[in-house]
């Protein structure tokens, strides 16, 4: 039985002479739901497309289930938000829901859809042009597709990008009633906060800190914000 859903052992990952990963290990258990903290250029977003499988590493052993990422296995239970994330932009939004849970294999394509765009308050927009979506609608439709086919693993960056407070909520319980693991890039404190229990911070291409978020605010006084502990934890990596 395979109890972490998420594993990295000893990943390093350069581009030309750039170090991005160096000697990096992860382990997520199943269910659990975890943020990505990090500067920018940390490697995050890195992180996330070799969990994917769209990058390789130079070496180490990345798992999700038990299931290389470039696998059948793995691509059936990701689902995976880039950020900046870019439908179909010649399709509907209806049709790129309903295109995608095709080739996911879906029986019930239609219903999965017509559920997604109520749920996204999309469905005024069902016939609209990709491009010609706000970016705001743009996001929720990426959102939709990126979890079409109900996947076992959640791979998040940035995902409440562009989205107004009252979506950001809506989006939130979305993400919450999800029965996933999930890992959440992000550099804003209050969405960690809002989509996950558990933090991984990232520096200079490891992980330089892992624990709940409880465990992060023990490491503060009172009167000291979320933001500056973490901050204290990147800045003083050597």
């Amino acid at each position: 039985m395979v109890n972490e859903c998420i594993l990295m052992e000893g990943i390093t990952k350069t581009y030309d002479k750039n170090v991005a990963l160096s000697n990096m290990n992860m382990r997520i258990p199943c269910g659990e739901r975890y943020a990505l903290l990090g500067p920018n250029g940390a490697g995050k977003s890195t992180t996330l497309k070799l969990l994917v499988g769209l990058l390789f590493p130079d070496q180490g052993e990345i798992g999700i289930m038990g299931n290389d990422p470039r696998s059948m296995g793995a691509k059936e239970i990701i689902g995976y938000l880039p950020e900046d994330a870019s439908p179909y932009v010649n399709l509907s939004v209806r049709e790129n829901l309903e295109y995608l849970a095709s080739l996911r294999g879906l029986s019930d394509i239609r219903e999965r859809a017509d559920d997604l765009m109520d749920t996204l308050d999309l469905r005024e927009y069902e016939k609209y042009k990709v491009n010609k979506l706000s970016r705001g609608n743009r996001q929720k439709l990426s959102i939709g597709l990126s979890i079409i086919h109900k996947p076992k693993v959640v791979l998040l960056d940035e995902p409440l990008n562009y989205l107004d407070i009252p979506t950001q909520e809506a989006v939130t319980s979305l993400f919450n009633s999800l029965d996933a693991t999930i890992l959440c890039s992000t550099h804003i404190m209050s969405i960690a906060e809002k989509l996950t229990e558990n933090i991984l911070i990232i520096a200079k291409g490891n992980v330089v800190w892992s624990g709940s978020m409880n465990d992060l605010r023990s490491l503060g006084t009172e009167e000291e914000s979320v933001e500056h502990i973490v901050s204290k934890l990147m800045v003083n990596v050597r």
